[in-house]
């Protein structure tokens, strides 16, 4: 049987959204927001489903050092010692091993769960009971294990699992490949295959097995603190990582260690997920209506309009007609008005654009 005060999690809210621009901003990101109007930011939706099952104690949030205010404001239960503030953006894999450094001082038993802060879960009972599994399946194994989910629609925008050899295990099998935001026609090709399910982002692994990958699969990381951890106090640690932080490969978990791996193992769930880290991936996951018109905590008139997404301040109205096809979104001092067609890159392309040429008033 597991023992819960073994089961750690690592929440990784450093990242700048910039893909929901300019909803989410560089001083403001996406997982600090109450982006659907629920009274609860993403991050602290994604804090209060793991602490149904996994220790308070034993939740760790990665971050920048530029959030570590906004985190304390909205979690004000985590200790200062269970927030790592990165001094500069390096990716997500040396956020894990900053992380596994920590917990594996504190518990070198531990198996963790690496999570991202900006998803939709629909379905948390089966969410827990999935997660325990893996604790339960990593706590026993020396491999890898990430959460898949079947498709329900050809997503260019989220990463793909090939599934290989089933494992001893139930809904467990070894990863064959890993596809990450293909091309709309192989999307459909995937989802025809039955062989491919989503990448939700969520990773699993003892402490041992994911110190053992970083040695054999990225330069060295932190060699001098490795060989100097039983020296190191709690202030002591923070301030070496910080000065060595900038020298880190800027790579992430899926590039610099999953991918390479052949040791990575893949969970079957059903759960309910979504991915809501951009304005076309928000439109796919809430679209329902007649028009197909999204409207995201908005005051909104819409008369002949199809397949849009709107966001705008409270306190605005908005009356729109005969508009298809198309995101609306302000916030402050910016009103973004883009075809939703092939937004990501789109956005991507005007936030360079609007930081060179105005400033990082308008990013």
């Amino acid at each position: 049987m597991n023992n819960p005060q073994n089961n750690f999690c690592v929440i990784l809210a450093g990242g700048k959204g910039r893909r929901l621009w300019p909803c989410s901003r560089e001083n403001y990101p996406k997982q600090f927001i109450d982006f659907f109007g629920t009274g609860r930011t993403q991050l602290q939706q994604t804090y209060d489903r793991f602490t149904k099952f996994i220790p308070k104690e034993n939740i760790f949030i990665s971050t920048n050092q530029d959030y570590v205010n906004l985190v304390r404001q909205q979690l004000p239960d985590i200790q200062k010692s269970n927030i790592l503030d990165e001094p500069v953006n390096r990716n997500t894999a040396p956020s894990l091993a900053w992380a596994n450094h920590r917990i594996s001082s504190i518990n070198p038993n531990a198996n963790i769960l690496v999570a991202p802060s900006d998803q939709l879960v629909f379905n948390n009972d089966v969410f827990e009971k999935n997660i325990i599994q893996g604790f339960e399946f990593v706590e026993k194994n020396e491999r890898m294990l990430t959460m898949g989910i079947k498709p329900t629609r050809p997503e260019p925008g989220y990463g793909y699992i090939q599934i290989g050899e089933k494992s001893d295990t139930e809904d467990v099998y070894k990863v064959k490949s890993f596809t990450e935001k293909p091309e709309r026609e192989f999307a459909k090709m995937f989802m025809e295959n039955g062989e491919f399910y989503w990448n939700t982002g969520l990773f699993l692994a003892n402490n041992r097995c994911i110190k053992r990958c970083f040695h054999n699969f990225l330069p060295p990381i932190l060699k001098e603190y490795d060989e100097s951890v039983d020296k190191f106090d709690f202030e002591s640690e923070s301030e070496f990582i910080k000065d060595h932080f900038s020298l880190y490969p800027n790579v992430s978990i899926d590039y610099g260690v999953l991918d390479k791996s052949d040791n990575v193992y893949v969970m079957i769930c059903n759960f309910g997920w979504a991915d809501i880290g951009t304005w076309h991936s928000i439109y796919e996951n809430m679209s329902n209506g007649t028009d197909e018109n999204v409207v995201i905590d908005s005051d909104v008139i819409m008369e002949n309009c199809h397949n849009n997404v709107i966001k705008i301040p409270k306190g605005k109205l908005a009356v729109i007609n005969g508009l298809e096809d198309t995101i609306v979104a302000e916030k402050d001092n910016v009103l973004l008005i883009c075809k939703k067609e092939d937004s990501s890159a789109l956005i991507r392309k005007y936030v360079n654009e609007v930081q060179i040429k105005l400033g990082d008033d308008f990013v």
